[in-house]
């Protein structure tokens, strides 16, 4: 079996076609599972307790740091490469399962000594159970990454929705069993083995491992070079939970850990699947520096466009929002969710710069610029944890915009784009949503006193009015472009 990608002279509208056909079934399939999930997972946190949530951080750290390692860099490899064979393919499926083998008898080594630096003996319990996780993942993979190669994701939406159908029903089921913890373990599992068993099926592929590496190691230090980016990658995001957790009670980490989980919703969940569009359209057209310039500008100028209300909202509405979506337990998230919400635009910026840098051959700058963010990161957390939840706050406002800065300097004369045309690609909605916020929040000032639910719907319909209006006056260019968008 040979595999062979397009090659660099494949005619722009057939790449055209293949990036908006990927879009619209792995975002858009991205934005029903998330649907799906977060109905179940809004009656999950009304039912479960923050300290329910703060153990199932703590266990986090560990596996966020161990899957980090999991080979999808590997896989990655694939993806970038003008060609494959059916050996290479068999190797890199060989490399995943010795990997994950050996990541899950780690964590079964290193469950004990994670329970005793958070004081938490209940954790060592979770991490074994939790080690069956990488039983999974050669599964998901190898066929995901086959499928990423051909930009077929219209395969992997159908799977992502059953898969994330699995998970929330677990989830929902579990919570009104009364699991406790556990309905936030047993629940991803449910999502592993669902997407293992559909994406083997979807890609059909099952090959038989080899485990002769010789002549692999092109594609394992490509690997290598990705795993060391998210390496730098973990020490950033999850540096907050790792020095919380040693210094907060389970109910006050779960306090914070819910609060990241509303604020990051977009970037964690929207942005991936079109970083993923992104890397492997970009490779497509990596020898084209004007055309990938000009590609991760329209990336910059569309996403903004939803980050920037989605956050600044997120910000004035964080009160009646907590109140209403999650419950009066949770009150003491709202000042959290605030400060966080004020620092997710500059996150949100920041990684849309590594699919542009890796599918260019630079994956090399993921990993200086994963490594700053890793210092910087780390050392405001520390200094900050000392004030709470809303001290971990305070540290990524301050820090964010100076890792972003330093990203910037290295990523972007390697993508082609200047600072000014980057501003010039987030000014519109930057002034469309500043009008939005500073209407809405002087709305909310003179309002009478409401329920949450009601007090939040009028807070909306406001903030959406004024924005639609703000952009016709400020981004007419930018909704246009859009709308051609869609419409293609």
């Amino acid at each position: 079996m040979d595999a062979t990608a397009n090659q660099p002279n494949e005619p722009a509208e057939s790449l055209s076609r293949q990036v908006r056909n990927a879009v619209i079934w792995r975002s858009g399939s991205q934005i029903l599972a998330q649907l799906v999930q977060w109905a179940a997972t809004f009656l999950v946190i009304r039912i479960l307790s923050p300290h329910d949530y703060g153990l199932y951080a703590m266990t986090g750290v560990l596996l966020v740091f161990l899957n980090m390692l999991n080979g999808y860099g590997l896989a990655s490899g694939l993806v970038q490469r003008q060609t494959i064979t059916h050996h290479e393919v068999r190797q890199l499926f060989g490399m995943l399962i010795a990997l994950n083998l050996t990541l899950g008898i780690i964590q079964l080594a290193i469950a004990p000594l994670a329970a005793d630096y958070y004081r938490q003996p209940q954790v060592a319990t979770l991490l074994r159970v939790q080690s069956l996780l990488y039983i999974a993942t050669p599964f998901i993979a190898l066929p995901y990454a086959l499928l990423s190669r051909e930009m077929d994701f219209r395969r992997q939406a159908k799977v992502n929705m059953i898969a994330s159908i699995a998970s929330a029903s677990t989830a929902l089921a579990g919570a009104l069993a009364g699991w406790g913890v556990w309905t936030l373990v047993f629940a991803p599992m449910a999502l592993f083995f669902t997407r293992a068993i559909g994406m083997t099926v979807a890609a059909r592929v099952l090959v038989w491992p080899s485990f002769n590496f010789r002549g692999a190691g092109g594609l394992a230090r490509f690997g290598g070079v990705m795993a060391a980016s998210q390496l730098f990658w973990f020490l950033q995001s999850q540096a907050d939970v790792f020095i919380g957790g040693r210094h907060f009670t389970p109910h006050m980490l779960g306090i914070y850990t819910t609060s990241l989980f509303l604020t990051q919703i977009f970037v964690s969940k929207f942005v991936p699947p079109l970083n993923e569009v992104a890397f492997s359209a970009y490779a497509r057209i990596q020898h084209d520096a004007d055309a990938t310039a000009a590609a991760f500008l329209k990336a910059v100028r569309v996403i903004m466009l939803v980050a920037l209300p989605f956050y600044f909202g997120l910000a004035i509405t964080a009160e009646p929002l907590v109140l209403t979506m999650l419950g009066d337990k949770w009150a003491e998230a709202v000042p959290v969710v605030r400060l966080l919400a004020c620092a997710m635009p500059f996150m949100t910026l920041q990684v849309l710069f590594s699919p542009a840098c890796d599918a260019l051959g630079r994956p090399g700058i993921g990993v200086r610029n994963g490594a700053t963010g890793a210092v910087i990161l780390a050392t405001a957390f520390m200094i900050a944890v000392r004030w709470g939840p809303v001290g971990l706050g305070w540290a990524w406002i301050c820090a964010y915009p100076i890792y972003l800065g330093f990203t910037c300097w290295r990523s972007l004369p390697v993508i082609g784009a200047s600072p000014a045309r980057v501003a010039r690609a987030i000014a519109p909605p930057l002034a469309a949503a500043s009008a939005m916020a500073a209407t809405v929040w002087i709305v909310d000032e003179k309002l009478p006193p409401l329920a949450p639910m009601p007090h939040l719907g009028v807070l909306v319909a406001i903030g959406a009015a004024v924005y639609g209006a703000a952009l016709l006056a400020f981004a007419r260019e930018t909704i246009a472009e859009l709308i051609a968008l869609i419409r293609h």
